[in-house]
């Protein structure tokens, strides 16, 4: 009887003891599948932040094409272009034109009409041809735009203005601008200059041992002034 008793005893123990594995192995099972869901999950929601992150990158890329599309086109400027040749008149040539011009454009700049404009082609017609000339007395003359050479003491430029009596640098006097405002600064500085004729106004700056000089060139120093207006 008593042995009855404890191999009744053993068996329940047993059994308690094979309940309770049980219920480890099962928990143990729902762990697993648990953290199987959670990396599934997870791994689901790595892949839905790359879907969106996707979408978000072709949205922005197709702002930038549509903003690229309504932003006006930049250009490349274009070269500036080459300073507009007249044709010669009064048997000048190009290059006598063109520096024809230049005293003309100048004359305009200062506010100047065709009165200190043709006073000032004709001058220069008589002291250089409207040729911009170095000097043989200045050898750094001929380091400058020249158009040839004179010789009248130290005279240089279309003006035959000479740097010692104080008209300037030899390098600024060569150039035609420069030489232009020089002499059209002194001639509205003679009083009444614009009633003299035009040889007496051009002497009346230049000081010229020929006074009578100028008069001569009026005619084509008017239709030369006449074509550059």
């Amino acid at each position: 009887m008593m042995l009855s008793a404890g191999l009744a005893a053993c068996l329940g123990f047993a059994a308690l003891a094979g309940h309770g594995g049980g219920s480890s192995a099962a928990s143990a099972v729902e762990r697993t599948q648990a953290s199987g869901t959670q990396i599934a999950l997870a791994a689901e929601t790595e892949h839905g932040r790359a879907e969106s992150d996707k979408i978000v990158t072709r949205s922005l890329q197709a702002r930038e094409a549509i903003e690229a599309e309504s932003k006006p086109k930049q250009e490349t400027p274009a070269a500036p272009a080459a300073p507009k040749q007249v044709a010669p008149v009064a048997g000048l040539d190009q290059t006598q034109m063109n520096n024809a011009k230049k005293i003309v454009d100048t004359a305009k700049k200062m506010g100047l009409g065709k009165d200190a404009q043709t006073i000032a082609v004709a001058t220069a017609l008589q002291e250089s041809q409207l040729y911009n000339l170095a000097s043989t007395y200045y050898p750094e003359s001929y380091e400058y735009t020249n158009e040839g050479e004179g010789s009248d003491h130290d005279s240089v430029g279309l003006f035959q203005q000479r740097p010692q009596s104080g008209w300037g640098t030899v390098k600024n006097l060569l150039k035609p601008e420069y030489a232009a405002e020089q002499f059209l600064s002194a001639l509205i500085q003679v009083p009444g200059w614009q009633n003299m004729a035009l040889t007496y106004a051009a002497q009346a700056v230049q000081v010229s041992a020929f006074p009578e000089a100028y008069a001569k060139h009026e005619g084509r120093a008017t239709e030369i002034v006449n074509a550059l207006n």
